[in-house]
């Protein structure tokens, strides 16, 4: 129902903002990402939104950019994530973050949420893997990237890397001449690619 809400920001609370727009109060869960992101009071914000309803309420929950509204709507297509636990995870684990997580397998990354165990870590794995990879991927993965397909743990970054955002010819500019784990080479690729 509603794309986004641009006002002034009345004030914030641990879990939400209240932002005014032409004198009405819109009252918007966020995590705390966003959170650490919002102007002063008064400031002008935009949020993306996603509204949830229920019986008993209507629920609008707010994100700072795009990108998190949609690994949001990501997560609370999986069985077993409402909207409140969506935004917990988010609130633990940046997009990019969450992201690799789910790519790479990451169990225990996903269960440093509050209220998330192992169980519902591995369903949100299963579920997402494939949805992320073909739908944050920009243009292919790294089997179009021919001179790192030999080592695995390249081609797994390199893969990790258009999942964030960046293409294969990017990717694979930004792995060639790394070595160590998957975790280490993406690490120092993305090091080197903020230097540039």
């Amino acid at each position: 129902m509603y794309a986004y809400i641009k006002g002034n920001l009345a004030y914030t609370s641990r879990n939400f903002a209240v932002i005014d727009v032409n004198g009405v109060g819109y009252k918007i869960y966020i995590s705390e990402y966003t959170l650490s992101k919002l102007p002063s009071p008064g400031g002008e914000i935009t949020l993306y939104t996603y509204m949830n309803v229920r019986e008993d309420a209507l629920e609008l929950f707010g994100f700072l950019t795009r990108e998190e509204l949609d690994t949001y709507e990501l997560l609370i297509s999986v069985s077993g994530v409402g909207p409140k636990v969506g935004l917990a995870i988010l609130s633990t684990l940046t997009p990019e973050k969450f992201s690799y997580s789910v790519v790479s397998g990451n169990v225990k990354e996903i269960t440093k949420t509050p209220g998330v165990g192992p169980k519902l870590a591995q369903r949100i794995i299963l579920e997402l893997k494939d949805k992320i990879k073909t739908e944050s991927a920009i243009g292919g993965t790294s089997e179009e990237i021919p001179d790192i397909a030999d080592n695995s743990a390249l081609s797994e970054a390199a893969e990790a890397l258009t999942v964030l955002g960046y293409t294969p010819a990017e990717a694979k500019g930004a792995v060639a001449g790394l070595s160590g784990t998957v975790e280490e080479i993406i690490a120092q690729a993305l090091k080197n690619m903020r230097r540039k």
